[in-house]
């Protein structure tokens, strides 16, 4: 266990938080930590891995089980037009005409056999502050909602950020009438998590409605347990491109169809997908180039495919780096389409760029580690937040704590307890700075 006192201090570690019951300046982490391995269950496969795709059924079980605990501890929650869950303390607790309002989120659906902390932490530990703060009647300068996004992930429905691009008035770039991979509409799914396609701009929140979005989150990488500080002050997230790549080829019998002059797609995807490695490993357009996903049609073993599918995620922290990285791809995906005598084309584009988190709340997180006896260490977010999303229409700041191994979207994603207690604190605090 690391030493989590802060390292220009002298003072002794404190106790461990995992069985605190809460106070107005500490959540309650026995609650916490119950609550994290109960919602953990949702969608938990045969290996442990979770599986609570954006808008299915599990997803729809954890929103539920999300409400349901809210209600428990005397909050009100409210679903919006988006799928979004939005939590509040009941009206009057503390109400005051002008009180700014705080947004506390992340989001509750896993990528295919993912972790249980991604997302699902920081949105039960939104849950735990304002439970804290509702019991104790404490007075704070602003009014704070918590929110699980929807769909952030975009593992079954191909529309990431989904329920964070909404609240932040982004309608214009979703598409009309999104559908998931294999062509089910998002409009029916979208009904059962309680949202509404025709209405989406009724979710928005528009510019200088927010002081402040707060996002408590699992690194997902090695740096803190590195360096042994259990707090992370992110100072910025990086930029992400993602679309879907198809190539339209000409099926045919695997026997009988001479090699030449033969239009396989799945060929040109295979040169297509190293196009997409050379732009970060050789050629540095960009940090990371990642082919995720593919898909190939009619996908039998005797027969030329007819269209391959496959997803393409580009990420650095530079807006400039990345669309020169898209137009190089773009250049190359036409040369193999020309050498292969194949169509291709690219569906559902999202551009997120990189964002900055904001100076003063940077300074409260760290000020409230310190307080609380917590090394910290400044750090940029190499994974995409829906805060950089809501960083369209307010000031974001960003918690990290240490992601066990530094792995995360895989079965055994892990945080050590006291950790997970400690953002907890780290957050409250910095509600209470605010």
């Amino acid at each position: 266990m690391r030493n989590p006192a802060v390292t220009s201090g002298d003072g002794a570690a404190p106790p461990s938080r995992a069985s605190r019951t809460g106070t107005p300046g500490r959540v309650d982490g026995a609650r916490l930590l119950d609550r994290i391995e109960r919602f953990a269950a949702i969608g938990r496969g045969k290996d442990g891995g979770i599986n609570r795709l954006g808008f299915s059924e599990t997803d729809r079980e954890a929103r539920t089980c999300l409400a349901r605990e809210a209600r428990h501890a005397g909050l009100e929650t409210v679903i919006d037009a988006g799928g979004n869950v939005l939590i509040r303390c009941p009206a009057g607790n503390g109400d005051r005409p002008g009180k700014p309002r705080v947004l506390i989120g992340s989001h509750l659906d896993t990528v295919a056999n993912g972790g249980k902390l991604d997302g699902a932490y920081g949105v039960l530990a939104g849950l735990e502050v304002l439970e804290t703060l509702n019991a104790s009647a404490t007075d704070t300068s602003c009014e704070v909602t918590v929110v699980a996004f929807a769909n952030e992930e975009g593992a079954l429905f191909p529309q990431p950020f989904w329920g964070s691009m909404v609240l932040a008035g982004r309608v214009d770039d979703l598409p009309s009438d999104p559908v998931d991979y294999s062509g089910k509409p998002l409009r029916d799914a979208l009904a059962l998590a309680g949202g509404d396609l025709s209405d989406l701009r009724s979710a928005a929140w528009p510019p200088g409605s927010l002081a402040a979005y707060l996002e408590l989150h699992v690194e997902q990488g090695p740096v803190l347990e590195r360096l042994g500080k259990p707090i992370g002050v992110v100072d910025s997230i990086t930029g992400r491109t993602q679309f879907t790549v198809v190539i339209h080829g000409e099926p045919g019998h695997a026997g009988t169809t001479p090699m030449e002059g033969r239009r396989d797609p799945l060929i040109t995807a295979s040169h297509a997908i190293i196009a997409v490695q050379r732009l970060a490993r050789e050629e540095e357009l960009c940090r990371v180039a990642t082919v995720g996903w593919l898909e190939v049609s009619p996908n039998s073993s005797n027969t030329i495919p007819e269209t391959v599918r496959f997803s393409v995620d580009l990420r650095d922290s530079s807006a400039k780096r990345l669309a020169a990285a898209e137009a190089t791809l773009s250049g190359a995906l036409a040369s193999v389409a020309n050498r292969g005598n194949v169509r291709i084309s690219v569906e559902g584009t999202i551009r997120t760029d990189p964002v900055q988190t904001d100076d003063r709340l940077r300074e409260a997180i760290a000020a409230s580690a310190k307080d609380l006896g917590l090394a910290y260490e400044r750090l940029p977010s190499g994974a995409g937040h829906d805060a950089q999303v809501v960083a369209n229409i307010t000031s974001i700041g960003m918690i990290f704590v240490p992601s066990i191994g530094g792995v995360s979207h895989v079965p055994w994603e892990n945080t050590a307890p006291d950790d997970l207690v400690a953002g907890a604190d780290v957050l409250l605090q910095t509600v209470l700075r605010l």
